[in-house]
């Protein structure tokens, strides 16, 4: 049984302990969470190839391509009105393509698991702007558990 994740220090340190394709599972499974606020088939297409252990390397790099497009593309196409809706679904976009980066893109201090999970609570964010609820769960301590869970397996 691993420690008790309970704040983003302690979440780091696990996070770092992971070899890139644990990085890339557990950083899908955070994607999932928020998975609700993107119905584009490129972000359900990137978690079925972060959650898969066998995903070959040629996948790997389509997938990221095609979701790191859309991410792009949902960034330019935000503009200078918010439109919550759209800004969650770029920051989904945005983590799951931090998610399956390539290790060659994510520098020596680099995590794609701490990475997507930032940019996953920046969608939660948007949804909690969008819906005018302050009540909506804290999706760090989500995080925390999920992290939790994974790495008690």
């Amino acid at each position: 049984m691993s420690a008790q994740i309970t704040n983003d220090h302690l979440l780091r340190e696990a996070l770092n302990t992971l070899i890139p394709s644990q990085q890339r599972e557990l950083g899908g499974l955070f994607v999932a969470n928020v998975g609700h606020l993107s119905s584009d088939p490129r972000v359900e297409q990137s978690l079925a190839v972060a959650a898969d252990k066998e995903s070959a390397p040629q996948a790997l790099e389509t997938t990221y391509k095609s979701v790191k497009a859309f991410a792009t593309q949902t960034y330019t196409a935000c503009g200078s009105d918010a439109d919550w809706a759209a800004q969650a679904e770029h920051f989904v976009a945005a983590a799951a393509a931090a998610a399956l980066a390539p290790e060659d893109q994510t520098g020596p201090k680099g995590n794609n698991a701490w990475k997507a999970a930032m940019q996953a609570r920046m969608a939660k964010s948007c949804e909690m702007i969008l819906n005018d609820d302050g009540g909506v769960a804290n999706e760090a301590e989500k995080q925390y558990q999920i992290a939790q869970d994974y790495l008690a397996r």
